[in-house]
């Protein structure tokens, strides 16, 4: 092992060479090259093979990372997709958008050890593009078709991977989603820089490909019933995510130009995608020579202002309640954000906005941090008369989101939630309180990461395929009887 594997001694860590900041500002695409051949193997050799896999662990999707490290440092690519899907249905989608710096490589022995983290992230987006280039990825072979149907409410990645799963086992898969491509936060929700959208659309073709069936444009609760639905499937997945947004009460939050996160960057993925999108050909959802304030600190915040810097906005101000220490998105992210000419105001909350039809200033309270809160975070706390104001065109709230009404949405009103809106489930089986339908991704545990919302679909798909097996087994008891 050692004349392939730690390594991490002698070689230092090497990330793949990121864009200039004058270049990249200037487009949507990536923003890092990929690894050539060499350069990955030797990456991958610096793994330390620790008998503790901490990336393992720390990866919500429990992936095998030191073998497929091992793989590639071997140069059996192969080998190492196979490895790397075998638990993950998206493999090039984590490598590019997971936080690696708060999961698998923020817990690497060696980074921990002072050597620079192995470039985990990087390594698995180069495995399976090369996977795709070389065209190991081919769809799904049946072995048995079975009889009985899947039908999954929600086309991003919690629906999307547990729709993989369930035809892996030879089910018939519809998948409904109210917008008109597959991909959901994928496709609308990340912009290009971060990733690129063909990266999921030949994903979701490969899902077609496979057999399963996307519906379009279809509204559970205006189309159908929920109960409509499950008297055509044997098993429902209820997948939709959450996308409402958390309001800013204050005053002046009616005026004009005050958005929602999604609105501004479904806008610009659309653009982007050819469509034509009205309120950003107007102007309305466009930053460009605008004064732009996005409120929030997490990576849809970061997505916000990376977003409006390239679409040439005159200025862009970040406000967050706390400082960067303590900002829950993404330290990459924020770093990149920087490079790219965003200013962050720290510890500073919204008081009031101005205006008269349309908003032209944002009142700000400079905040310090207090006795830390129930989660252990220190609480921000207003400084007396450190109000000042900035000027704003436009302005983007990215607080978060809840859950939407999802019994009122799909006239279901016997489907019990939570306190929080989210959907309960029985955690051991992942059914709702009504028989033959399960939920899982962000609907049940509320906004998280997408890698979290992939082992939800996973785990989702394993429990659906026991209750009908199940089910199949009683009937055939019952009619031998």
């Amino acid at each position: 092992m050692s004349k392939k594997m730690l390594k991490f001694v002698n070689l230092n860590q090497e990330t793949p060479v990121k864009r200039q900041t004058d270049s990249r500002k200037k487009d949507f695409n990536e923003i890092y090259d990929q690894y050539i051949t060499d350069k990955a193997k030797e990456q991958s050799s610096r793994c330390s093979q620790c008998g503790v896999p901490f990336c393992q662990i720390h990866c919500p999707l429990q992936n095998n990372i030191p073998d497929w490290l091992k793989l590639t440092a071997e140069g059996r690519l192969k080998e190492a997709y196979e490895i790397s899907q075998s638990t993950n249905n998206m493999p090039e989608v984590c490598g590019r958008i997971c936080p690696q710096d708060r999961l698998c490589e923020g817990n690497c022995v060696i980074e921990q050890s002072g050597h620079g983290t192995v470039t985990i992230g990087s390594v698995e987006k180069y495995i399976t593009d090369t996977a795709w280039e070389k065209g190991w990825i081919k769809p799904i072979e049946i072995s048995k078709e079975l009889k009985e149907s899947i039908g999954i409410i929600g086309a991003g990645p919690a629906g999307l991977a547990c729709a993989e799963e369930m035809r892996k086992f030879g089910y018939k898969v519809t998948v409904y989603d109210r917008y008109d491509r597959p991909g959901g936060l994928l496709i609308y929700g990340i912009p290009n820089f971060k990733l690129e959208k063909f990266v999921v659309e030949r994903r979701t073709k490969l899902l077609k490909e496979s057999g399963i069936k996307f519906v379009q444009n279809f509204e559970v609760g205006k189309d159908k019933t929920l109960e409509e639905l499950k008297s055509e499937h044997d098993a429902i997945l209820i997948a939709t995510g959450v996308y409402k947004a958390r309001e800013i009460d204050i005053p002046g939050s009616k005026l004009e130009n005050i958005f929602p996160a999604m609105d501004f960057l479904t806008a610009s993925n659309k653009k982007g995608l050819g469509d034509k999108v009205e309120l950003f050909d107007n102007g309305t959802l466009n930053a460009e020579g605008k004064d732009v304030v996005v409120i929030g600190g997490g990576d849809t915040a970061m997505d916000c202002v990376r977003t409006a810097v390239r679409q040439k906005a005159k200025s862009v101000k970040c406000l967050y309640r706390r400082d960067k220490a303590n900002m829950p998105g993404s330290a990459r992210e924020v770093g990149n954000a920087e490079e790219e000419g965003v200013d962050f105001v720290w510890l500073t909350s919204p008081k009031s906005f101005i205006g008269d039809k349309k908003v032209k200033e944002v009142e700000v309270s400079k905040m310090k941090l207090g006795e830390p809160d129930a989660s252990g975070r220190r609480r921000p706390v207003p400084v007396t008369d450190g109000e000042f104001k900035i000027k704003a065109d436009l302005v983007i709230k990215s607080l978060g989101f809840d859950p939407e009404n999802i019994p009122k949405l799909f006239n279901s009103e016997d489907l019990v939630i939570s306190k929080w809106g989210t959907i309960k489930i029985d955690l051991k089986t992942m059914q709702t309180n009504i028989e033959g339908v399960f939920a899982a991704g962000d609907i049940v545990r509320g906004a998280s990461l997408v890698v979290w919302a992939i082992k939800d679909g996973r785990d989702a798909a394993e429990q659906m395929d026991k209750y009908i097996s199940t089910k199949r087994q009683k009937t055939k008891k019952e009619f031998a009887a």
